[in-house]
C-alpha cells in the first residue's frame, strides 16, 4: 500500500512539474514574441508617435459630399468598385469588381484611417515608454471624434459605401469602421491614465455604435455576409465589446466564430473559397485570415481558447495559417492568377503572422513577419490593414 501511495505521489509530482514547466515555457515564449515585436518596431513606433503628436483632429465634419443624404456629422463613403456607365454617363453606376474608382468620395474614410493611425501610434508609444504625453495628445482626438457635438461622428453608418443612382448607403459599408478597432484597443491600453470624462464619453459612443450595429438592418445584412464582410463585422463587434465590457456580445462573437465563420468560410485545406474566387484572391485571402486571427486574439480566454478550437471536420485557424503562410513567405508559389490590382503590394507585415506565432510558438512565422514591410504607404494596403500596431494587441 505504501508503495502504491509513493508511486501515485511521484506521478502527481511529475504531472504537476510538467504542467508548471509547460506554463513557464508558454510564458517565456510569449515574452520572446513581445520582445521581438518591440525590437523590430521600436524605432518605427517612436517615429510614428512623433508624427502623431503634431497632428490636430480632423473628423467627418471637416469635409463633406453633396451626394450624401446624411448630416455633416454622418460618415459618408462611396463603393469602391462602382463606375459611370459609358452607355449612360448620367445614369446609375455599374460594377467593375476589384477595380477601384479614384473619383469616388473617400474623404471620411481617409480621415478615419488617419485617426486610427494617430491613436494606434500614440498608444504604442505609451505602452513602450510609459510617457503620458502621448495619452494627453490622444485625448484631443478622442474628444473631437466621440464627444464634442460640433465635430463628433454620429454613432451609426447609414451612408457608407453609397452607389450613385442606386443606394444612399449599404450594410456593406460597415466594413469601413474596421479602422476604429485600433482606436478602441488604444483606449484600452491607455485607459488607466485617460481623463475619466474622455474615457466615459468614448465608451458611451462605442456602446451606442454597438447598439446600432446589432439592431439596424444594415448591421444584420453585414453580419450575415458569407465572406470577409461577415468576418469583419464580427471582428468589429468583438473589439468594441471588449472596450465596453459587453460580455453578452463577446459570447455572441465567440459562438459566431465557432458555428458560422470558421465552418462556413474555410475549406478542408484551410483556404477561403469565397475569397479565392474574387479578382484579387491573394489580397482578400490575406485580409480574411488577418480578420479571423484578430478575432482569436481578441476573444480567446482561458476557458474558451479559439486558437485551439477545431470543428468536427477538422477546420481550425491554425490550418488556415498553415495553408496561406507558404504563399506569404514566397509569393511566387501562389497557385492562382495575380490579383488584378495591388498584386505587387502584398504581402506586408501581416498581423496574422504575429498573432499565430504567439499562439503556436512558430519561429518561422515570426521571422517572416520581421522581414516584411512594417510601414506600407499604399492607400489600399493601409485600408485593408486595420491592425497596424501589433504591440498594443499583445497582452
Amino acid at each position: 500500500m505504501k508503495k502504491i501511495l509513493l508511486i501515485v505521489f511521484v506521478l502527481i509530482t511529475v504531472i504537476d512539474y510538467r504542467s508548471f514547466a509547460f506554463v513557464e515555457t508558454l510564458k517565456k515564449t510569449d515574452e520572446k514574441v513581445e520582445k521581438t515585436v518591440v525590437k523590430t518596431l521600436k524605432t518605427l513606433v517612436l517615429k510614428n508617435a512623433e508624427w502623431a503628436m503634431k497632428q490636430q483632429p480632423l473628423t467627418v465634419t471637416s469635409e463633406s459630399s453633396a451626394r450624401s443624404t446624411g448630416s455633416k456629422n454622418d460618415f459618408y463613403s462611396e463603393g469602391d468598385y462602382w463606375w459611370p456607365d459609358p452607355s449612360n454617363p448620367d445614369g446609375p453606376y455599374i460594377q467593375r469588381d476589384g477595380m477601384t474608382n479614384p473619383e469616388n468620395f473617400v474623404a471620411h474614410r481617409l480621415a478615419m484611417i488617419r485617426f486610427s493611425k494617430i491613436i494606434g501610434s500614440l498608444a504604442s508609444a505609451y505602452k513602450l515608454t510609459g510617457d503620458e504625453k502621448y495619452v494627453k495628445h490622444a485625448m484631443l482626438h478622442l474628444r473631437a471624434w466621440f464627444i464634442n457635438e460640433g465635430t463628433m461622428m454620429n454613432p451609426s453608418l447609414k451612408y457608407a459605401q453609397a452607389i450613385k443612382g442606386r443606394f444612399t448607403g449599404r450594410g456593406i459599408g460597415i466594413i469601413d469602421t474596421i479602422q476604429l478597432m485600433e482606436v478602441a484597443q488604444g483606449i484600452i491600453v491607455m485607459q488607466k491614465v485617460l481623463d475619466a470624462g474622455v474615457l466615459a464619453g468614448s465608451k458611451k459612443w462605442f456602446s451606442a455604435y454597438l447598439e446600432w450595429l446589432m439592431t439596424h438592418q444594415y448591421g444584420k445584412d453585414e453580419m450575415n455576409a458569407q465572406n470577409n464582410h461577415g468576418t469583419c463585422f464580427t471582428m468589429q463587434v468583438a473589439s468594441f465589446a471588449k472596450l465596453t465590457n459587453n460580455v453578452k456580445l463577446l459570447d455572441f462573437c465567440r459562438d459566431r466564430y465557432k458555428t458560422v465563420l470558421l465552418p462556413n468560410q474555410m475549406a478542408a485545406d484551410g483556404s477561403f473559397p469565397r475569397e479565392m474566387s474574387r479578382t484579387k484572391p491573394f489580397g482578400y485571402s490575406i485580409f480574411n485570415l488577418d480578420a479571423m486571427t484578430t478575432l482569436c486574439q481578441i476573444l480567446s480566454v482561458k476557458d474558451d481558447n479559439l486558437w485551439s478550437y477545431k470543428t468536427h471536420d477538422g477546420k481550425s485557424i491554425e490550418k488556415g495559417v498553415e495553408y496561406l503562410y507558404p504563399f506569404v513567405a514566397d509569393k511566387s508559389k501562389w497557385p492562382l492568377k495575380p490579383d488584378v490590382m495591388y498584386w505587387e503590394n502584398w504581402p506586408v507585415a501581416q498581423p496574422f503572422l504575429v498573432f499565430a506565432a504567439n499562439a503556436y510558438h512558430k519561429k518561422d512565422w515570426l521571422n517572416t513577419w520581421g522581414k516584411l514591410d512594417h510601414d506600407p504607404q499604399v492607400e489600399e494596403v493601409i485600408r485593408n490593414l486595420p491592425v497596424r500596431n501589433p504591440l498594443i494587441w499583445l497582452d
